[in-house]
């Protein structure tokens, strides 16, 4: 139900949360602690402040995403982002919040500075994919929703759920998320190491992320699948970027 991540792009981050191409509707609840109300803005701000720091994630992105067949008010949602804010430590800094309508669903990305305008510092978010996780099982027992059986045992987790980043990305692509997920976790374990890897990789027309090789080679042992590819043609950007299984 929640998920977050740090981000860097302003600008691409408010073009994709205002796109009208994969939403119904799309309505900025309110922006708040920036000088400007107008989120692109709002977020180019962020990165100007940013930019005399080390800190390159300057924003963090949250996506609020409520069971299927929940009616969820917009009452619930403020109390959502409010706890989210007190368990994280970003009370109080610079927030834009947005819903999202989609065949009759409503999800809200929400969007904060984690940049201490101050002291040019930025916000440590320790843990913070745990502290979600537990958020939401939280949510799923207040409210009496159904929990998905990841959520109740880690080790019932369908290999081939796949992310919203992931998602995104696929749908760009026109291609099904979990098909894809699954044609790699394919080649991964008919794989006896890197170059085998590689090479069901390109039978299938694709070619590992350099930044992903290493590591995915160093966790062979553990069988975690592999989440990251780039098409052959090199002008294509990496299948799944920057998500949360991919940045260390």
């Amino acid at each position: 139900m929640l998920e977050g991540n740090g981000c860097g792009y302003g600008a691409n981050l408010a073009r994709h949360l205002l796109n009208l191409r994969d939403n119904d509707h799309v309505t900025v609840y309110g922006v708040e602690g920036f000088v400007s109300d107008d989120v692109a803005r709002a977020f180019a701000e962020a990165e100007a402040i940013s930019s005399g720091t080390k800190y390159k994630n300057c924003l963090f992105v949250l996506s609020l995403n409520p069971p299927p067949d929940a009616q969820v008010p917009v009452a619930m949602f403020e109390d959502t982002i409010a706890s989210v804010e007190k368990r994280l430590g970003l009370e109080g800094q610079p927030r834009a919040v947005m819903f999202h309508e989609k065949n009759g669903r409503r999800h809200a990305p929400a969007v904060w500075s984690r940049i201490y305008a101050d002291t040019m510092t930025a916000i440590n978010l320790p843990h913070c994919k745990r502290k979600l996780v537990d958020l939401s099982r939280d949510l799923y027992h207040r409210h009496d929703w159904e929990m998905p059986a990841g959520f109740r045992k880690a080790e019932d987790r369908d290999p081939l759920n796949y992310s919203r980043a992931e998602a995104g990305q696929a749908a760009r692509l026109k291609r099904d998320p979990k098909a894809q997920k699954a044609m790699f976790r394919a080649c991964w374990d008919r794989s006896d190491g890197r170059a085998g890897f590689e090479a069901a990789l390109r039978q299938e027309g694709y070619v590992l992320d350099r930044r992903e090789l290493d590591r995915q080679t160093r966790f062979r042992e553990q069988a975690q699948s592999p989440t990251s590819a780039q098409e052959r043609d090199p002008r294509q950007r990496p299948l799944f970027p920057r998500t949360p299984d991919i940045q260390a």
